[in-house]
């Protein structure tokens, strides 16, 4: 099988004999980079503690009602679809580097404009830079890092994107508990603009430079990243890449990444996650918990734990396992969720309406606390599951799996897939569980856990160890 794109199977950067880079600086332009995801999970995690601040204001102070509400936590997603096309876009044409430059720019001009904000359209208007600028992060922050990295850390450093993330939102959480809502939106400003100054020296990614003919330029990258450019190899790129064409499709190296990219995000939200996330705070309440709001605060401490574990282990134990054995303990936690809302449901009810927030629970007291430490222990493992496979790695493989002259347009497809996702699911979760009861809300998902454990093992190859051009050999097979 001849490949379309026959310079891309030759590794365009690789330490000849394996040799081991001589400078530790990736690992700062790693770093910088990231602070474009831990901006984006700031800006995910604002609006738990800024919507309860707003919304109990008296009046004359600005204030939201149930409706806007909705819209300040929702109109993020939205954005950040839009911005994931835009991402897409710039990241071909004006390359990594400025295009993780310029997403700072909606970052620190959104969380201004809320800030400042003196009616509800502000508050909007503000929600929706940012979540232009979460798109453009979540797809250009892991191609700038899978590209800079030498394959014995790329594993490493693209799963500092979600903990990056994570972080960001357990960040969110802890401020709130301290600072007023306009307080926490010039906070929010900072990783951004950190981000801005670090990034304006650090290099753009040898690939690209490479693919633009501008050797001089990937040279000293290299020299910069890894240390002395003699102890790196130079292929000939051969022909100018070329952008994305619909014929291109008919070829295995990009039709077996393309549909193993949407699946691993269409799968990653209808895992259940954001369901978990929606019933966390019910949860400890049912358990007794003195204060319900420290919910977020374990939940994000889980989070940024077991992602840890994740980057750390991720070179040495591969993607395809973790991403099994995060799936098999999923389905085993919203199995046991699902089984917590069948017992607290009690007897069939002649009503349609379902109690979607409170499970009418037909149990004593004590019986009913017990009930719900099930919960709350299904509800961590859950999360500690989420986070050691299926947050991070998708966005890893899609940094890794797209061949070069695809890779701004497939990016750009597979974050709003996962955007759009993200807010079907949050929109129209309420609905299903009207239809199936919670329990069978949530046994749904488990369905949708064994139906990523069974496509992980069936189609997403293995990464580990491969350079990228390695990789799209093995999609073009061979």
């Amino acid at each position: 099988m001849t490949p379309e794109n026959p310079e891309e199977t030759q590794p365009l950067l690789g330490p000849p004999g394996g040799s081991a880079p001589l400078s530790r600086r990736v690992f700062l332009a790693a770093f910088a980079a990231s602070l474009g995801p831990l901006s984006f999970g700031f800006a995910l995690g604002y609006s738990s503690p800024a919507i309860p601040s707003l919304r109990r204001a008296p009046p004359p102070a600005l204030r939201l009602d149930d409706a806007a509400a909705s819209w300040f936590g929702a109109i993020v997603t939205l954005g950040a679809a839009a911005g994931g096309v835009l991402g897409g876009w710039l990241v071909g044409r004006a390359g990594r580097k400025l295009s993780l430059l310029l997403c700072s720019v909606p970052f620190v001009g959104g969380f201004v404009v809320i800030t400042a904000a003196q009616n509800v359209w502000m508050l909007l208007g503000g929600r929706l830079l940012t979540g232009l600028a979460c798109g453009i992060a979540s797809l250009v922050a892991p191609v700038y890092i899978s590209e800079i990295a030498y394959p014995a850390v790329r594993g490493l450093l693209g799963s500092c994107v979600q903990l990056m993330v994570v972080t960001g939102i357990l960040l969110a959480y802890l401020a709130g508990w301290v600072l007023e809502w306009r307080w926490l939106a010039i906070l929010g400003c900072v990783p951004a603009s950190f981000m801005l100054l670090l990034m304006c020296y650090m290099p753009e990614t040898p690939r690209f430079l490479l693919t633009q003919h501008k050797h001089q330029e990937a040279m000293a990258a290299m020299q910069f990243l890894w240390g002395s450019e003699q102890s790196w190899e130079e292929p000939p790129v051969g022909a100018e890449h070329q952008g994305f064409q619909l014929a291109q499709l008919r070829h295995p190296g990009v039709y077996k990444p393309f549909i193993i990219g949407i699946l691993l995000m269409a799968f990653q939200q209808l895992s259940g996650i954001n369901a978990v996330m929606f019933y966390a705070e019910t949860i400890f309440e049912e358990a007794k918990f003195k204060d319900s709001s420290i919910a977020s605060i374990i939940v994000g401490i889980i989070q940024v734990l077991f992602t840890a574990m994740a980057a750390l282990i991720m070179d040495r134990a591969g993607r395809r396992l973790l991403l099994t054995l995060s799936g098999v303990v999923m389905v085993f936690s919203t199995s046991a969720f699902g089984a917590y809302f069948k017992l607290t449901q009690g007897g069939p009810s002649n009503s349609s309406h379902v109690a979607l927030l409170t499970p009418i629970s037909m149990e004593p007291s004590s019986a009913s606390v017990g009930l719900a430490w099930l919960a709350v222990g299904s509800m961590c493992l859950f999360i500690a599951g989420f986070a050691v496979g299926w947050g991070p790695i998708p966005w890893l493989l899609m940094s890794e799996i797209f061949p070069l002259h695809v890779k701004g347009m497939a990016t750009g497809v597979c974050v709003l897939t996962n955007w759009f996702m993200a807010f079907l699911v949050t929109k129209e979760f309420s609905s299903v569980m009207e239809v199936l009861r919670p329990y069978g809300a949530f046994w749904l998902a488990s369905a949708f856990c064994i139906f990523s454990v069974l496509f992980t093992l069936s189609c997403v190859p293995e990464t580990k160890g491969k350079t990228l051009e390695q990789i799209t050999a093995h999609f073009e097979g061979r």
